[in-house]
Order: C-alpha cells, then structure tokens, then sequence
C-alpha cells in the first residue's frame, strides 16, 4: 500500500539572547518512505546544519539564532510511504535470543519508559496472551480505555509510570506507556513522532512501535490517528530521542502549524480498530533477521 503525502509544518519563535535549536521535523528517508520533494525556508538567515547520528535515521536540524529576535522556520515536502500489512496471524513470535540486535535496546527501561517498575502491573493484566500482537493489541485497549486524553494535562516531566498513576495525558504519554508495558513483556518498543493524517486539531503526533515476528509494527493507543496514515519524523528509546524541538537558551514558541493531506489523485481507507486486531501495520522495509 504505497500513498503519498503532503506535509508541512511552520514554527515561529521569539528569542531573548542568542541561543541553539536542534529541531526533528524532517521526515525520515528510506527504503519505504520515498523524499520526493521538500523545502525549507528559515527567516532571518542565520547559521543552520541538517545532520543525522550514528544509528538513527532521525533529521536533525542545528540552528544558531545569533542576535535575532524573531524565528521563523517553515518546511514543506511530498512524500511517499509504502505501508505493509501483516496478519496477526501469520505474524511469527521470536524469543530475545532470536531478535536482531538492533531491537534490542529497545528492551530496556528508559528515561520516560520506566518498564522495570511497570513490570508487575504489566504481567498482571497481559501476560495471559500469549501471542505478541495480541499483547500489544490488549495493551492498546487498556491504555485507550484507562487513560484519558486530556490537552495540557502533562509536562516534559511526565513518565510512563506518572501517566498510569494520574490516567490522564497526551499522545506522547500514551505512547510512553504503551512502550513501558511491552518492554516489561520482553517484546522491543519504540517511540514514533511523525506527520499524521486526518488528526484533529492538526499537530505533530506521537505512538509507538513494537518489534514482533523480526518487524517494527504501529500502534496508537490514542486512536486519533490512522496507523496507515502517518509519515516517519523521528524514532528512539522515548521522547528525549526524537523531540520536535530541544531548546538550549531563552526561546520562546509563539505558533505552531501543522499540515498532512494525501496528494492529488490518491485514494485513501483508513483501517479501523476491528481490522487491526487481525492486522498489524509496518512501516519499514520488511523482515529484520
């Protein structure tokens, strides 16, 4: 299933003294999502370096603000993602001792992930399944079910383990929880930022991934975005991995646009909750042996 997007994103800053953002809103490029075009403008002109860290396919941007008072950065790009399906099924468990070894460090307890002190919790209330993805699938269902969405509701601070005792969040929390609970299950989870279709109000958005049957599959326990809808920013251990923007000195954002919408001629359906029970999503190249 390959579908191509249109997003774009602008950000306006205030700044006080010269200060450094490093921000993560380049979509990744790879094998299975495709940079067909993309622009960026920054005004005033002022010293920027796009890179990449060893071992992440994350797009970094490094920007030094000098004397300027006022920031504006503006990015826009056509992209391709080819989606995968996979039968829940047919989906093969794998023991840690089979896993690539790029999965796992994902295994681990994490800044925001704290899984070893979830790790009760998580074998009390899913550890009777004994497929992968239907551990995820009813983890996802709890976390939907016992964690309300509420705007505002948290800060940076916030773990996973502040999350599942207050019930309340954003998507970053529940994606913080989601991954906690699988890696206190032995099942690899990642977090996922990314460009999302349909999402309302539009934003940057945030779930997770899970490494099951050598793949990396999508999972929103927020439910407000579709799975085979998003397009890939960032990856890493938790949100200090892959945040939007790291802020070093006194700046200040004043407005945030964010925009994805299927390109002309594309024709889009969204899976719903029923069908990914059966399914899973990737959003990768296939297989990792």
């Amino acid at each position: 299933m390959s579908l191509r997007f249109l997003v774009s994103c602008e950000l306006q800053y205030d700044v006080e003294f010269p200060s450094t953002l490093i921000l993560n809103i380049h979509p990744q490029c790879n094998a299975a999502q495709t940079i067909v075009e993309e622009r960026l403008a920054i005004e005033p002109r002022i010293k920027v370096e796009e890179f990449t860290i060893v071992g992440s396919e994350n797009r970094f941007l490094r920007l030094q603000t000098g004397k300027r008072k006022r920031l504006t950065i503006a990015y826009a790009g056509a992209v391709d993602c080819d989606y995968h399906l996979h039968e829940a099924e047919k989906i093969d468990s794998q023991t840690i001792a089979q896993m690539d070894r790029s999965a796992i460090p994902y295994l681990f307890p994490s800044r925001y992930c704290q899984s070893d002190r979830l790790s009760r919790m998580a074998w009390d209330h899913f550890g009777k399944y004994e497929n992968p993805y239907d551990k995820v699938v009813a983890i996802v269902d709890w976390i939907n079910g016992n964690v309300e969405y509420v705007r505002g509701s948290t800060t940076w601070e916030t773990s996973a383990y502040d999350t599942v005792t207050q019930r309340t969040g954003v998507c970053r929390d529940f994606a913080h929880l989601g991954i906690a609970f699988c890696r206190a299950l032995n099942i690899p989870a990642r977090y996922f930022s990314g460009y999302a279709y349909q999402l309302q109000p539009p934003d940057f958005h945030a779930c997770f991934e899970a490494y099951i049957g050598g793949r990396w599959l999508i999972f929103d326990a927020t439910r407000l975005a579709h799975v085979n809808g998003l397009v890939r920013i960032g990856n890493g251990r938790d949100a200090a991995d892959a945040a939007v923007a790291s802020i070093f000195g006194r700046v200040r954002c004043r407005t945030m646009t964010v925009d994805c919408r299927l390109a002309p001629g594309q024709r889009y359906a969204p899976l719903g909750r029923k069908q990914l029970k059966r399914r899973g999503v990737s959003l990768d190249v296939g297989p990792v042996r």
